[in-house]
């Protein structure tokens, strides 16, 4: 039923802005294309707070980073030109490819306070997409199909299941999605994917007649096919195909680990654009291959 419990670590981004990271794992390291997985708060955010808190510009490669919000708001730019407020139950869709930098600032926490509470993902590209040209795009409404009954209300964030298909394009077969369980109520999981997993955001849920907390992704076997909430309770359903070994060095991912030495001396040397509104200032590159991704 369940092949592996992976519970979040606890992890400082700088600035007093801390996350769960659950993905990448030293036992497992992707659950599909799936690479990378940070619970980001609950957090409460005062006005006036420090641009400490911001991550600064930053550079991708390799990858599709999926922002989603239960509640607060960040403002994303980049070096496409975009500038995109995410508000909860909405989707910034970032595809690096070849190359990208962007920003996440908390401009409304700093105005008026903010209560932050989210994930950030990322998705490693097919080889034959590593290199595509970036891009970004938001979603909200429509693009994300949304379902309520029997005490279940979800809302698909990518990819197709449930009988229903998100907006975000997608490189790779795929699916998330956000279910919001009440006490007692049961959800499906999506089985048409190898490699599936169930992560926890709040609340307690049983399967295979074992409970489990918030904070804890459960890895399935091909057997799970449901689950119960024990209270109310927030939940991510991820899964896809996979993609294939993916190496990571900082925010890089790539099949090639000369493209990853590659990405790294392109951002020390100042190769890759910055955002046009937001180039003041970056995050520099690490030299240590244990240290942390920025947030996405």
């Amino acid at each position: 039923m369940i092949d592996m419990m992976i519970e979040q670590r606890r992890r400082s981004l700088g600035g007093g802005l801390e996350v769960g990271r659950v993905l990448p794992f030293a036992r497992r390291r992707m659950v599909g294309p799936f690479i990378f997985f940070d619970h980001l708060g609950p957090l409460d955010l005062s006005p006036g707070v420090s641009q400490s808190v911001d991550v600064r510009p930053h550079p991708h490669i390799g990858l599709s980073t999926i922002t989603y919000l239960f509640s607060g708001e960040i403002m994303h730019r980049d070096s496409l030109g975009y500038e995109q407020a995410i508000r909860p139950q909405e989707v910034n869709w970032m595809t690096a490819g070849s190359g990208i930098t962007h920003s996440e600032r908390f401009e409304k926490a700093r105005a008026v306070g903010d209560h932050l509470h989210g994930i950030q993902a990322w998705v490693a590209l097919p080889k034959e997409a590593e290199e595509t040209a970036p891009s970004f795009s938001h979603h909200e409404g429509n693009d994300l199909p949304q379902w309520d009954a029997d005490g279940v209300c979800g809302q698909l964030i990518a990819g197709s299941a449930y009988g229903l298909q998100a907006a975000a394009r997608i490189h790779s077969p795929l699916f998330y999605a956000h279910l919001e369980l009440e006490t007692g109520a049961r959800a499906e999981i999506p089985t048409q994917h190898a490699e599936r997993a169930l992560y926890i955001a709040k609340g307690a849920i049983k399967i295979g007649g074992e409970r489990y907390e918030a904070g804890r992704m459960l890895v399935l076997g091909a057997d799970a096919s449901s689950f119960q909430a024990l209270q109310p309770t927030t939940a991510m359903v991820l899964g896809g195909d996979p993609v294939g070994e993916r190496f990571l060095f900082w925010n890089f991912v790539s099949s090639s680990k000369d493209r990853l030495t590659q990405a790294a001396e392109d951002w020390e040397a100042g190769r890759m654009k910055l955002p046009d509104a937001d180039h003041d200032e970056f995050i520099p590159l690490p030299h240590s291959d244990v240290a942390p991704p920025a947030m996405s």
